[in-house]
């Protein structure tokens, strides 16, 4: 869905899934022009009281994508994390302090050293699921 998503973007050159960096693999590696992206990108069901938070589990491997993430933009590339949140209502999404304390530490860390976060909201049927808008982060 956010391959579909990215192809519709204008400005894009290069769309490459299953990127490499180091010692992870990222979802997508995107050229704009000069800028040379990695996007890592999350899917998000858990919800409480129109809230939507990540992980619902814990996820060592998460973690390490962050803390890679941090290293590429350190390292002169944009760096992004994709939240998809599998539903077209909620306040706005947070990390999952109760679930997974480092994961939510890692993500507010990326935050302050200018990973870009995003969180879009999908509408959601049995035949489909797209990308309806951008939904409010916070940490």
């Amino acid at each position: 869905m956010f391959f579909e998503y990215l192809k519709k973007q204008p400005g894009i050159t290069k769309i490459k899934p299953e990127a490499k960096y180091k010692s992870s693999r990222f979802d997508f590696y995107i050229e704009r022009g000069e800028e040379k992206v990695f996007i890592e990108t999350k899917g998000v069901t858990l919800e409480e009281n129109d809230i939507f938070m990540f992980p619902d589990a814990p996820t060592e491997r998460g973690v390490k994508h962050i803390n890679e993430l941090i290293d590429a933009k350190e390292n002169g590339y944009t760096s992004q994390i994709v939240f998809i949140i599998q539903a077209d209502y909620g306040m706005y999404f947070t990390p999952n302090e109760k679930t997974h304390k480092a994961f939510a530490e890692a993500l507010k860390e990326a935050d302050r050293k200018g990973v870009e976060i995003y969180c879009f909201c999908c509408y959601v049927n049995e035949d489909e699921i797209l990308i309806k808008g951008k939904m409010e982060y916070r940490v």
